[in-house]
């Protein structure tokens, strides 16, 4: 395998189209964080409790996260979705697995007023919410759903069995070149001891293209309040069993005060 073809697919997942529109009601979104991105704002109708921002994985878009608004709207949660760079609709053309993208969210944050801050992420925007909240005090709260711990780990996991230790270090200095980035800095495990907000990690007892001992790194690394589900019986991608968001509805109701209303407006 070339490392051109392995840098290749780091760097340029599948673009997914957005070709789902909400049936609930929602505002276009539209932010300029040096690649312009697109997102959904759902309005909750319930006494507010803030804000819950969607992080959808590699090679999805912001259309998952449709079910995810109406999950939280009905708990008091205003909730954006947005195309990550290099997904959807949003523009760029590299995807760095946090190394933009947690600067992207803080970028997104600025236009919006009120809080407090709800990370939600799934798989590659797990890592975007871990590596965010290290470094922005407006995130409140991380839900961390099947992360990986560091870059240069997952991808040498997920390389090909033929793959020698020679070409997977080639394809990243390659994918660094083009893009511009450093892997050894896309590190949510990393950035775990940075974090002060609560953190709850979920993962998939039998995870087999993340493995679970990404999240337990992570968990290991926390300092702030912290907890970790494994899943029994779950992989990669159906891992939000209903008693996983029973624990997730818990974490953020322990978290999130009920009579919490700070508004949210658009700047």
């Amino acid at each position: 395998m070339p490392p051109s073809w392995a840098a290749n697919a780091l760097l340029h997942p599948p673009r997914r189209p957005v070709t789902q529109v909400p049936t609930r009601p929602y505002e276009s979104v539209d932010v300029d964080a040096g690649v312009h991105l697109r997102g959904w704002l759902f309005r909750t109708d319930k006494p507010r409790r803030g804000l819950l921002v969607y992080l959808h994985g590699v090679g999805d878009n912001r259309t998952s996260g449709i079910g995810v608004a109406a999950h939280f709207n009905a708990q008091g949660f205003d909730v954006l979705a947005y195309d990550s760079r290099a997904h959807g609709e949003s523009g760029g053309d590299a995807c760095t697995y946090g190394y933009y993208e947690k600067k992207d969210l803080s970028r997104v944050l600025d236009q919006l007023d009120g809080g407090p801050v709800i990370a939600l992420g799934i798989s590659l925007g797990a890592g975007v919410a871990l590596q965010a909240a290290a470094d922005d005090p407006r995130i409140a709260l991380v839900v961390a759903v099947s992360s990986f711990s560091d870059l240069r780990t997952v991808g040498a996991e997920r390389a090909p069995f033929f793959a020698s230790r020679a070409n997977i270090a080639r394809a990243f200095e390659l994918a660094e070149a083009e893009a511009f980035f450093r892997a050894d800095d896309v590190s949510p495990v990393g950035a775990a001891a940075r974090i002060r907000a609560p953190v709850l990690l979920v993962h998939g007892a039998d995870d087999r293209d993340t493995r679970p001992a990404h999240s337990e790194r992570i968990y290991a690394a926390l300092a702030g309040p912290k907890k970790l589900v494994l899943v029994p019986g779950a992989g990669h991608n159906d891992v939000l069993t209903p008693d996983a968001w029973r624990q997730i509805d818990a974490w953020v109701a322990a978290s999130v005060p009920a009579n919490v209303d700070s508004g949210l407006s658009r700047r």
